[in-house]
């Protein structure tokens, strides 16, 4: 019986040790950092979340203050109340992957322990299909932008946030009177959301090609941030996947998140980040 105990034992050890090494290597988040910095477009400026065609910063889903929103800045503060008031949203509405390597050199110049950035809608949605930005070109933009962050910055935590799914955007929306009137009025995303009620087989053809193109920046994303390092962390997906509904869209323009999209986009993507 002793024999087989120690047999026993020695299997049990070795089945522990395959686990472990089984197991992906998880970066070490380290202490909650005591500032911060958000790269990104519209979303991350919390554009039209508290009023008319406006940026509305305390609303961001990354470093703004308001309550509900919970950002990420506001559950780090939580744990960490050294990073008070050093939350710098270094984000610009309108921005594509190109201004990501100015941002990241605000960023590096405030010299922050965290930064968050969420890039590629404005890539995507373009005026046309046409314009939307390349592969290629988003992924030497994205490199650029970290590798200037690595550098700058070696210690601070960097969060990659996938693209939203615009296909799901047009799918909540489409049938929306008030949304489809908004897309056409002020011309959005007409890459993805031009004639929205369509289902010839070009309109479908082309909206399933723009939903790739995003699945596309969001693998580059991914393998960027892989070559970054260990301090980089990509969200996985997490964003991507989520199925926002109309109703967290801002009723202005049904593009943007409102204050609920907001909140839901700080706690998906915080749960697929450093997790302080």
């Amino acid at each position: 019986m002793t024999v087989v105990r120690r047999a026993l034992a020695t299997l049990a050890s070795l089945v522990i040790l395959v686990l472990i090494a089984a197991t992906p290597a998880v970066a070490d988040a380290g202490p909650p950092p005591n500032s911060m910095a958000s790269l990104g477009d519209s979303i991350t400026r919390g554009f039209n979340a508290c009023g008319w065609y406006t940026d509305c910063t305390s609303r961001s889903f990354s470093t703004g203050d308001y309550s509900t929103v919970n950002s990420h800045y506001l559950r780090i503060r939580a744990v960490n109340p050294n990073i008070n008031g050093r939350n710098h949203n270094d984000a610009r509405s309108g921005a594509k992957s190109a201004d990501m390597y100015g941002q990241a050199g605000t960023a590096v110049s405030q010299g922050v322990g965290y930064v968050t950035m969420l890039i590629g809608a404005n890539d995507a949605c373009t005026s046309s299909e046409s314009t939307m930005t390349s592969v290629t070109t988003f992924r030497a933009n994205i490199d650029s932008a970290l590798n200037r962050l690595k550098a700058g910055l070696p210690n601070a935590k960097v969060l990659v946030i996938s693209v939203p799914d615009i296909h799901r955007l047009w799918f909540v929306g489409k049938d929306s009177g008030s949304a489809r009137s908004a897309w056409s009025a002020f011309g959005i995303c007409q890459s993805m959301l031009a004639n929205p009620t369509s289902t010839a087989q070009a309109d479908v053809d082309r909206r399933n090609r723009v939903r790739q193109r995003v699945i596309d920046f969001n693998t580059q994303l991914a393998a960027a941030c892989a070559a970054y390092g260990a301090n980089c962390l990509f969200d996985n997906n997490a964003v991507f996947g989520y199925p926002f509904a109309l109703s967290q869209l801002s009723g202005w323009d049904y593009f943007h998140p409102n204050t609920s999209g907001q909140q839901v986009l700080a706690s998906v993507s915080y749960a697929a980040g450093f997790r302080w």
